[in-house]
């Protein structure tokens, strides 16, 4: 999903969130695990740890979806690819363009939107209606405005935000708007485009649900 947040332009608002570039199709053979009620996952990266809690009841596909990506290890060695100081940091492109496109086939349908977008809740972004598939973001500043074009919080960061504000953010956004990471390039060539051109960003070392 071609999924940008250029939410500093009211009228782009799903530009801004847009997750990776292909057209994604449905996907009638993947089967959703229905994840607890309530669960954590600790993310482990180049700059500490932080830990989301996901609330099923705010978000059920989302936090479905959520849910079965940690579950298969998804996000382990991903670079935060987007993170634009007082709006958002942004994830999910994967390291192998193969397991992307597999993924980017799988999407999910929408949410109804309970939450809001505010600082430390984690949604998906969307490249549209219906075309959620595995790139989170994390707002780093109360994003209200994104409540009205379908972004469905479905948990929050309850330990690390500090760690999050810490991300590299010094490369800025994404084509068109700025010289950042080019989510399509990204998806086409995976971490070795990201390591080749951003070699400041940081990473996911692992993310991994939390045990009671």
């Amino acid at each position: 999903m071609k999924r940008n947040l250029h939410l500093l332009f009211p009228l782009a608002a799903f530009a801004i969130l847009v997750a990776c570039s292909s057209p994604a199709t449905k996907e009638t053979e993947h089967k959703p695990t229905q994840s607890p009620a309530i669960y954590r996952v600790k993310f482990d990266t180049t700059k500490g740890p932080f830990t989301v809690e996901v609330h099923r009841d705010w978000a059920p596909r989302g936090a479905d979806r959520f849910y079965d990506l940690i579950d298969a290890k998804y996000y382990d060695e991903l670079y935060f690819f987007r993170v634009i100081k007082g709006f958002v940091v942004q994830w999910g492109i994967h390291k192998d363009p193969d397991v992307m496109k597999r993924w980017n086939a799988m999407v999910i349908p929408d949410d109804p939107v309970k939450e809001t977008n505010r600082r430390g809740t984690i949604t998906f972004a969307t490249d549209g209606p219906n075309t959620r598939s595995t790139e989170p973001f994390i707002n780093l500043a109360d994003n209200k405005r994104l409540d009205a074009h379908g972004f469905a919080p479905f948990g929050e960061v309850v330990e690390g935000m500090d760690v999050v504000d810490k991300l590299y953010a010094g490369y800025g956004d994404g084509p068109p708007k700025g010289e950042g990471v080019d989510q399509n390039k990204a998806e086409a060539q995976g971490n070795e485009y990201i390591e080749g051109n951003f070699p400041k960003l940081d990473k996911i070392v692992t993310a991994r649900l939390v045990t009671q």
